[in-house]
């Protein structure tokens, strides 16, 4: 394969905005005017992609797209924060989207709003939920919807060969879409074995390793490995973890994962290590 490919969120979505933006509204009169920069550069990620939209009805308004590798108990708050500070940039009405690409842990419960009570004043956030494992393969070539072909392998009915072998002859027969091939074989690998990957498309991994998306999953995939190390010590030591302390534990990044380590064999109890943890 040639050149490296724009295969982060930005890039996905302006293959196609107006597309994404009906899909992701549910609103077929909706089109893209703009997709906006970003200005919240201590928020923001490669995976945030700010639309200014508008409709005859609703007129000019923000559509704010988070596209999310697995949902965290992080997000409801990213989301308020995030949609508070587009509509105070823009002036705009925002329609938050938090789109996740895989199930999260079976452990959490994915949720649409964000609600806080403190002294008696409400913090409300509601936001649009997209999970892709619910959505049905068939609507990519149907509407179409170019952004989410690389992601076809994960939708419902996507793990299929057959249909694996669609999206990339969709990929190969536009231009601008062929560099995403790459992404499409990582998707693939998920549900399905490497060898038969490789025998379907070509799967250049130094064109992939440049991806955000494969850069966010190594590293998610180092800080999980060293959480459950935690949790691992911590139950050898103190019996049983609370699901509270599992969860605090998620957000944390590999540096504060590895000190509290440290922790957790220096201290005598677990009450004793949660109060260094809070």
């Amino acid at each position: 394969m040639g050149k490296a490919a724009d295969i982060g969120s930005k890039g996905l979505i302006n293959l196609a905005p107006d597309a994404w933006v009906q899909w992701v509204t549910q609103r077929p009169e909706v089109v893209a005017k703009e997709i906006l920069g970003s200005e919240f550069h201590w928020i923001s990620r490669e995976t945030d992609v700010l639309v200014k939209a508008y409709s005859a009805t609703h007129g000019d308004f923000l559509v704010l797209n988070e596209l999310q590798l697995r949902y965290t108990t992080q997000m409801p708050l990213r989301m308020r924060a995030y949609a508070a500070l587009a509509q105070e940039r823009y002036r705009l009405p925002t329609y938050p989207v938090l789109i996740n690409i895989l199930p999260p842990a079976s452990t959490l419960t994915i949720v649409s709003s964000y609600e806080q009570e403190f002294l008696g004043l409400r913090a409300i956030q509601d936001y649009h939920v997209i999970n892709l494992w619910e959505i049905d393969a068939e609507i990519v070539f149907q509407q179409p919807l170019p952004s989410l072909l690389p992601f076809v392998p994960i939708l419902r009915g996507g793990g299929e060969v057959s249909v694996v072998q669609r999206a990339l002859q969709a990929l190969r027969a536009d231009a601008q879409l062929n560099q995403l091939e790459s992404l499409l074989a990582f998707f693939a690998s998920f549900v399905l074995d490497t060898p038969l990957v490789q025998q379907i498309m070509r799967w250049d991994m130094a064109v992939l390793r440049e991806s955000p998306w494969y850069q966010e999953i190594e590293q998610r995939g180092i800080q999980q490995g060293a959480r459950r190390q935690l949790i691992r010590v911590l139950e050898q030591r103190f019996g049983e973890i609370p699901h509270e302390v599992e969860a605090r534990l998620e957000s944390e990044s590999v540096e504060q994962l590895e000190n509290l380590m440290d922790s957790a064999i220096a201290v005598n109890s677990l009450d004793e290590f949660v109060s260094i943890l809070m």
